[in-house]
């Protein structure tokens, strides 16, 4: 193989490194965790990261041709803007987990249960492909008929519904990959720009880069939920516990990041301070 020849090939291995790299940054991680940690099944968790790659991979590529062929420049808010859609979104994933916590805590200090008394937890038994088993779920005792947990009105009450980090996984997922694609689609297109100043070059590194980004992720999902799901099959608390911790880490991560974004690097003021990186 001669030299020229391998410089492509070189090119296109670092891409496919650095786009795996890119897909273990904290936000990323913490972002994915919180999705996943709801998850039961193995092959589900692992699309839930494909999912998020190509959502991030989606708007990267837009963004980032656009920057590189055009030669666009983006402004300074706008571009500190999309990493604060960031913050705004872990802080949705995680604010079910911080309300739980906070309504918990202020039930303790009333010197209540934090569970509902009038909650009644049974299962109707069913079939699935010719095997019978039972869904347990819950639901609120009514003083009429409390006693028969076969006749009650099985609809969810408005508190009841799921948060966001709960609904959907796979759309939520590639939702997120979005707005963390759009976030980093300047910095990334600048840096590739910088390195590969042939814009059908740098466009080609940017696909390969976004190629291992969705990889990375599918990767790191699958090894983040294979111990939840096993620690989460010896006991129920567990697993709760995983989740919550996990939504607790997403909602603290994106406060910091909103602070950091909107208060260090002034955001809402008249001289934003943004560095692509």
């Amino acid at each position: 193989m001669t030299p020229a020849n391998a410089a492509p090939l070189a090119i296109a291995l670092l891409g496919l490194l650095l786009g795996m790299r890119h897909a273990t940054d904290p936000d990323h991680v913490i972002a994915i965790t919180t999705i996943l940690s709801r998850e039961r099944r193995l092959a589900v968790a692992a699309r839930i990261g494909i999912v998020w790659g190509l959502g991030h991979t989606l708007t990267v590529l837009l963004v980032g041709a656009a920057i590189i062929i055009f030669k666009i420049a983006i402004p300074t808010r706008l571009g500190l803007a999309m990493e604060f859609a960031v913050a705004i979104v872990l802080i949705l994933l995680g604010i079910g987990a911080a309300a739980g916590v906070i309504r918990n805590a202020a039930t303790l200090i009333r010197g209540g249960s934090s569970v509902d008394e009038n909650l009644i937890v049974h299962a109707h038994a069913h079939s699935h492909d010719g095997a019978m088993h039972a869904h347990p779920h819950a639901h609120l005792a009514h003083h009429e008929d409390a006693h028969d947990a076969t006749h009650h009105d099985h609809r969810i009450a408005p508190e009841a519904l799921p948060t966001f980090s709960a609904r959907r996984p796979l759309l939520r997922s590639f939702a997120v990959g979005l707005v963390h694609g759009l976030a980093g689609s300047g910095a990334i297109a600048l840096l590739v720009l910088s390195a590969i100043p042939n814009p059908l070059w740098a466009t080609l590194y940017l696909a390969i880069f976004c190629i291992g980004t969705v990889i990375g992720m599918g990767l790191i999902t699958t090894a983040i939920a294979t111990p939840f799901m096993l620690v989460s099959r010896r006991a129920s608390w567990i697993r709760q516990t995983l989740v919550t911790g996990s939504g607790l880490l997403s909602f603290g991560f994106g406060l910091f990041l909103a602070y950091q974004i909107g208060i260090v690097d002034h955001l809402f003021s008249s001289a934003p301070i943004w560095i692509p990186q």
